[in-house]
């Protein structure tokens, strides 16, 4: 039974973390559509792998400067000013760090647009074409300018989550995605993929800062550029943040290591491999993502408290309810044909493309659940103000998994590089779980290893089921077109629905009972119950 301060806090992120699922969930769509339109205008050839391959130097500015982190950076910070009481001393933080690092990636962004020439050749070490670097470089002169609305956006967001608001920061992905959208949509016709850059560029300006402007206002945001390089808190959050500007993350391994490893495949492997990842990504940022984003402002106040038992609980138990992945991870994988037909078979994306994405990404769904779970692991150690520990431990992995994504691609092509992207994930998150563990002394984590092998042998064993289905579905429909394949992945669908119910039902799985749950208090959904019961009234 849970304590009442535990099951407060479990319920406050529980809300929480159903408003980040939609808004995710919202952005993720979003997202897709963006790769849509990407793909039916420029296919996956030479275009889109220089195109690809132009947002890998922005990704290292920001990566350097952490902007990807600045919320689990800062939030711990300035969640220290709010509780005790001197939040005008946060938001002094707020100004000196924003003055001091937005000042150095500005110079930062003059530098890479100068060096782009030399800097392209090098990330994308397999390809010599005059045209594809050309290309590159660019595309990446034109994205470079928008890791300066990210940085400051993220800041912003950083102030909003640390007085738990949400909405706001959730629009940002969501106004970006629909920004590429409308620059691929309007200027690709007459600029073609670089369209989708300038498109990149507004929606960062709109959706990372211009609206996150408005948020931070709304919560008392004080501003005034102080450029003070002996501010405690400033020396504080350099503290914190070098680890994670020097290591190697998970997300940035993986965006580093795709273009470079797919650079040696032929034309288009690099497009396969990352429209196979803006799939993947979807369920990655609908439970992962959410709950990490969700849980992580209340993670921070039970670590600043020094109620490191309910932290511990905390963690557990929402890994627990991620255990769900793996299953759904597995349907996935049954149907990634008709997902890839349908969402990107069209235009200049041809079947060839269909079948190698859909290759590359079985190979990553095997890899899914760590991609998931590493967002709420990782932000553990972010709430106790711990960063160099990940950053150790993840960066040890990633260089372990270096010898795999030589192997896969040597043997398996880009089938192998999937692998690879996939068992690195799965390291580090397993590496990064057992630190925390015997850190934090948590004695409770059998229970989240137990949940997910029964959640592995569950989605075996629905998958057996759902695979011949899928086969005999197939084979009735003889030819795909969108409208079957739409239909073959609403059925299966539909019956992994109901086979993950009877096993949460049968075995009083927790993750699938409180997803069942949550859904039931839907307001549609429960004026239809409601109606069922009132025929079965009016029938007896």
């Amino acid at each position: 039974m849970n304590h009442p301060k535990e099951a407060e806090t479990l319920n406050k992120i529980g809300m929480a973390t159903i408003i980040m699922m939609a808004s995710v969930f919202l952005s993720r769509i979003t997202g897709v559509a963006r790769e849509m339109v990407l793909a039916a205008l420029a296919g996956a050839g030479i275009e889109v792998d220089a195109y690809r391959v132009a947002f890998v130097l922005p990704e290292i500015l920001n990566h350097i400067l952490a902007s990807g982190f600045l919320s689990v950076t800062f939030i711990p910070i300035f969640s220290r000013h709010l509780e005790g009481d001197r939040e005008h001393e946060g938001w002094r933080t707020f100004s000196t760090i924003l003055t001091v690092f937005g000042s150095l990636l500005l110079v930062l962004v003059v530098a890479g647009m100068i060096l782009a020439p030399m800097a392209v050749p090098l990330l994308a070490a397999g390809r010599d074409d005059p045209q594809f670097i050309a290309l590159a470089v660019r595309m990446t002169r034109i994205t470079l300018p928008a890791q300066i609305f990210f940085f400051a956006g993220g800041m912003l967001m950083a102030v909003q989550y640390a007085k738990t608001r949400f909405l706001l920061p959730a629009l940002a992905p969501l106004v970006y995605n629909l920004g590429i959208i409308a620059g691929g949509w309007l200027l690709g016709p007459r600029w073609g993929v670089e369209g989708f850059c300038w498109g990149a560029l507004a929606g960062a300006a709109i959706g990372s800062f211009a609206i996150q402007l408005v948020g931070a206002m709304r919560v008392g945001m004080r501003f005034c550029p102080l450029f003070d390089v002996r501010h405690p808190d400033l020396r504080r959050y350099i503290f914190l943040t070098l680890p994670l500007m020097i290591g190697l993350t998970m997300v940035f391994s993986t965006e580093l290591f795709s273009k470079f490893f797919g650079s040696f495949l032929p034309a288009g492997a690099i497009a396969w491999i990352d429209y196979a990842m803006r799939v993947m990504l979807i369920l990655v940022g609908f439970f992962g993502q959410a709950v990490g984003v969700a849980s992580y402002p209340f993670m921070t106040q039970l670590a600043v408290q020094g109620r490191l038992r309910e932290l511990n609980a905390t963690i557990n138990k929402v890994l627990i309810y991620l255990s769900v992945v793996i299953p759904v991870s597995i349907l996935v994988v049954v149907l990634r044909h008709e997902i890839v037909r349908v969402l990107f078979e069209r235009g200049r994306f041809t079947p060839t493309d269909t079948q190698m994405t859909a290759l590359t990404l079985a190979c990553l769904m095997t890899g899914a659940i760590g991609f998931v779970t590493q967002t709420v692991v990782n932000r553990g150690f972010y709430a106790t103000q711990n960063t160099w520990l990940p950053t150790v431990f993840g960066s040890l992995a990633v260089l372990l998994s270096l010898p795999v994504y030589w192997a896969g691609l040597q043997i398996w092509g880009v089938a192998g590089v999937g692998l690879a992207i996939s068992a690195s994930a799965l390291l580090q998150t397993l590496l990064l779980f057992s630190v925390w563990n015997r850190r934090s002394r948590n004695r409770e984590a059998a229970s989240v290893y137990r949940a997910y092998a029964k959640a592995a042998l569950a989605g075996l064993a629905i998958g057996a089921i759902l695979w011949p289905v899928h086969h005999g579905l197939r084979i009735y429909l003889n030819r795909p077109t969108f409208f079957q394949d739409a239909a073959v992945i609403g059925i299966v669908s539909a019956g992994f629905v109901v086979l993950t119910g009877l096993w949460g039902w049968t075995f009083k799985v927790e993750a699938i009972l409180y997803l069942a749950g949550r859904a039931a208090s839907v307001p549609v959904l429960r004026r239809i119950r409601s109606g069922f019961r009132q025929v079965r009234s009016s029938a007896k």
